[in-house]
Order: C-alpha cells, then structure tokens, then sequence
C-alpha cells in the first residue's frame, strides 16, 4: 500500500454544500451570505478593514539599530599564517595570497599553532594569538586603520578639551 492508494472510509467524508444553485438547491438566493453589505456582494480583498487604516501598514517597519562606528575584522587564524610562504605576513600579502579581501582590517585569532618564526603585522590580535606568535619566536605589530579612530570622542570630554 502507497500513500496515494489512502482513501477516506465510505461515509465518512461528507459533500462540500453547493450554494447560489436557485432555491430548490437549498443555500439559494442569499447563499448562506446574509442580505446586503459588502461581503454579500463581491470579493473583499485579504486585510481589508472597511477603509481603516490595515494592520500591515499601521505596525511598525525597520525597527532597530546599526551602529556607524562598527568596526568589522576579517578573521585569520594561526593555523593558516603557518601555510603562508615568507618570514613576514602583512595584510597586502594576506590579500596577494587570497586569503582577504581587498582593504579588509585583518585580525589574527588563536586557532592552530605557529611552528617558526613570523614577523605578523595586522590591524589587530586575539591575546591568544600574540602571545603564541611570540613564543615562537615571532614578532607581532599593530598596524593602525587607514581611516584612524572614526569613533566619538568620550562623554565627560569637553572640559578638558578648552
């Protein structure tokens, strides 16, 4: 047996009513409907309220926050600074290599080990990282963001800026 062969028990599955078939057909003339109004007449489109105002438009639409001052890392792990040729690795040579994108700030995280010695520049390190490049025998440098500190400065600031 498939589940196409399935059929409802003889009896049990009752005929949909057939109404505005004339009044011999039981549900003629009004069809179940009731007398005047609109929803006697034609179709009312899904949503309709009268010409209130519908609910879709009157919830509120793009609701949250996105922060201008963000600032988004491409993420390198240790494991594949290991895989790449040469002693030194900047975010140019990341990118020559194809592992970033172009103009990307890259940050180093600790997964996987370092097993010789590189000389890391990046835009920033997890401490995890730094401290195993180092004990490597590597060098870590902070390279800064080409556009610098985009972000305001402190609250409390402005008395001792005069």
């Amino acid at each position: 047996m498939k589940i196409h062969d399935l059929t409802p028990a003889p009896g049990s599955k009752r005929s949909r009513k057939r109404v505005a078939r004339g009044i011999g057909g039981k549900g003629g003339k009004t069809a179940g409907r009731g007398t005047k109004g609109q929803k006697a007449r034609s179709k009312v489109p899904a949503g309709f309220e009268g010409g209130q105002m519908p609910l879709h438009m009157r919830v509120p639409k793009l609701k949250g926050f996105k922060n201008p001052f963000r600032v988004e890392y491409q993420a390198i792990n240790l494991d594949v600074l290991d895989a790449v040729e040469g002693d030194t690795v900047t975010p140019e040579s990341l990118h020559a290599a194809g592992l970033t994108h172009k103009g990307a700030l890259v940050k180093v995280l600790g997964r996987g080990e370092v097993s010789r010695a590189l000389s890391v520049s990046a835009h920033a390190f997890s401490a995890s990282a730094a401290a195993a490049i180092t004990a490597a025998g590597g060098s870590v440098t902070v390279v800064p963001a080409p556009w610098g500190d985009r972000r305001p400065p402190a609250k409390g600031n402005h008395l001792t800026n005069r």
